[in-house]
């Protein structure tokens, strides 16, 4: 991983390099850039596959003190990202609350951006998400040091599977639902942070909302992927964005819950992939 300082602190990330068209993958609460690990494999044969790790509570370095992690705190930081690395016709992806981040940056109109791609995601109402992202909410309303306490459960995998966690998150990504709760036990400064961005979603539950009145604006290529047995993320919603946006299609995947990089890693590197090559511009165009 390389790392880059940014106003709100040091932000790691995964750079393959390459020529290939460019595409930024965004994850969500109590997750780190491995999300993408499986499609990463697939996409850097022919894209630069750019994948930072942001503070979302799975993040290893501590941000600013007085650093901005509301949801449009961080969206703010994922342009500041695509400014400081110079980045062009980006494809910007994002899952779970990943893509909610991807939706505050269309609707800003965001200059770096070339197309989108929306995969099972946080959208209208549905902010905080579902039982686990309700759940979350809840206990970041506990002081830092007992919210640590609270994630000690997340170290036994029968309770790492239950609904309130992430059970109806994903299939088959136990093992990297297990490495992502270890910073929140283990630094109390990433406790800190975490406490921070669930308050500042709690706070702010209808910013999807507002931000959806914005979508038919983003007239560029979107795509949205969606999956069809999602318990987190439902499926309605995902046939909703697409016909919020002018220049989108949608997608069903199955046999994968709301953490389609992880269940389904290769199906959605080809959706991505078909994407990027159908709607990059033409050279000399």
């Amino acid at each position: 991983m390389t790392e880059i300082d940014l106003s709100s602190g040091t932000v790691a990330y995964e750079d393959t390099g390459g020529d290939g068209p460019t595409v930024v993958l965004l994850h969500g609460w109590m997750m780190d850039a491995s999300l993408w690990d499986g499609p990463i494999a697939d996409l850097s044969a022919d894209h630069r596959c750019v994948a930072p790790t942001l503070p979302f509570g799975a993040h290893r370095r501590p941000m600013s003190a007085d650093a901005d992690l509301s949801l449009p705190g961080i969206a703010r930081l994922v342009t500041e990202f695509l400014d400081r690395l110079d980045l062009h016709d980006v494809t910007l992806v994002g899952n779970d609350t990943g893509g909610a981040l991807v939706q505050l940056l269309m609707c800003e109109g965001a200059a770096r951006v070339g197309r989108a791609v929306l995969v099972s995601c946080d959208a209208f109402d549905n902010f905080p998400p579902g039982l686990t992202g309700r759940t979350l909410a809840l206990a970041g309303r506990l002081p830092p040091r007992m919210f640590g306490l609270f994630m000690q459960q997340m170290r036994l995998r029968p309770l790492r599977r239950l609904p309130f966690a992430f059970g109806w998150l994903t299939l088959r990504g136990d093992a990297a639902t297990a490495r992502w709760t270890k910073p929140v036990m283990k630094q109390p400064e990433i406790r800190y942070d975490a406490v921070r961005t669930l308050r500042a979603a709690a706070a702010d539950a209808k910013v999807l909302l507002t931000a959806a009145e914005r979508l038919p604006g983003f007239e560029r290529p979107a795509l949205v992927v969606w999956a069809s047995g999602d318990r987190v993320m439902p499926p309605e919603h995902g046939r909703r964005l697409a016909e919020l946006l002018p220049n989108a299609r949608l997608m069903d995947v199955t046999d994968s819950y709301t953490l389609i990089p992880l269940d389904q890693p290769t199906e959605l590197a080809r959706h991505i992939r078909e994407f990027t090559h159908a709607s990059a511009p033409r050279r000399g165009s």
